[in-house]
């Protein structure tokens, strides 16, 4: 491994994810010594053949195994579906019982982040879904604090349960100062205890 980097691994349909994605990013670099990977997993399809590009053809690249395996920490993100992450998201996660086995996930921290077309469409259920596989690799999760002035101001999204966004019902709400407030915030925590997990 090259360097310490926090992996920020995301499914975006129309955009709004990708730019979530991007500002915990920030927060991730906000951290000396730390950087921050951002890769995609591809949709699926209910063809049989394959429909993605080995190589997408705008945003972020396709996250690999190694990728994923040589993390210090790990941030996920997806739309809701349902009250659940995205069928591109879980397909992927779906797919990683080599590394589950090898262990090379366990004790690294995660969180999670959403974006909803509604102030109750199902926020905290997608984040909390995104976090069961990677508690089952053995990753600490980690949430928003309330020390983090946003969460207690907030009245778009945000959770302690990680990072959210609600775009509207026609996807075209901005990300609100609050909710970039946030993300940043879950970027650097992250960030913060993966360096100070690898320094001991």
């Amino acid at each position: 491994m090259d360097s310490t980097y926090i992996l920020v691994l995301y499914y975006s349909r129309y955009g709004a994810t990708e730019k979530m994605a991007q500002l915990i990013a920030r927060g991730v670099e906000q951290v000396t010594g730390m950087e921050a990977k951002i890769r995609s997993v591809p949709s699926v399809s209910a063809n049989s053949e394959a429909t993605e590009a080995q190589v997408p053809d705008e945003g972020a690249v396709y996250c690999s195994e190694e990728d994923l395996k040589n993390c210090s920490g790990l941030i996920v993100g997806s739309p809701t579906r349902f009250g659940n992450m995205a069928a591109a998201l879980k397909y992927f996660l779906d797919g990683t019982g080599a590394i589950w086995a090898s262990g090379d996930l366990i004790d690294k921290p995660f969180a999670t982040f959403t974006s909803t077309s509604s102030l109750h469409g199902g926020q905290e259920t997608t984040l909390l879904t995104i976090a069961i596989p990677l508690i089952h690799h053995g990753m600490v999760y980690c949430g928003i604090p309330y020390s983090e002035v946003a969460l207690n101001t907030t009245t778009t999204g945000g959770t302690p349960y990680g990072a959210s966004h609600v775009a509207g019902a026609k996807g075209n709400n901005p990300i609100s100062d609050e909710e970039a407030s946030l993300c940043t915030a879950l970027g650097k925590r992250v960030s913060s205890i993966a360096k100070k997990l690898t320094s001991s």
